[in-house]
């Protein structure tokens, strides 16, 4: 069996050595980003859940 961490070819490889693995969600962690980002981050989700949730009441109405 192979191990998940493991490339499953030598271009894949050779691109996490070179962008840093970026292609790893895994490695994101949220909790250290700066306040601001995360503060601004809730607010955009919270925004646009209200918003889709604001239109979808409205147009029952009509």
């Amino acid at each position: 069996m192979k191990d998940e961490n493991q490339p499953f070819n030598n271009v894949i490889d050779h691109f996490n050595e070179i962008e840093g693995n970026a292609g790893n969600p895994a490695n994101t962690k949220i909790n250290k980003l700066p306040k601001p980002l995360k503060y601004f981050g809730y607010f955009m989700i919270g925004f646009i859940s209200l918003s889709i949730l604001l239109v979808f009441i409205l147009n029952l109405f009509n």
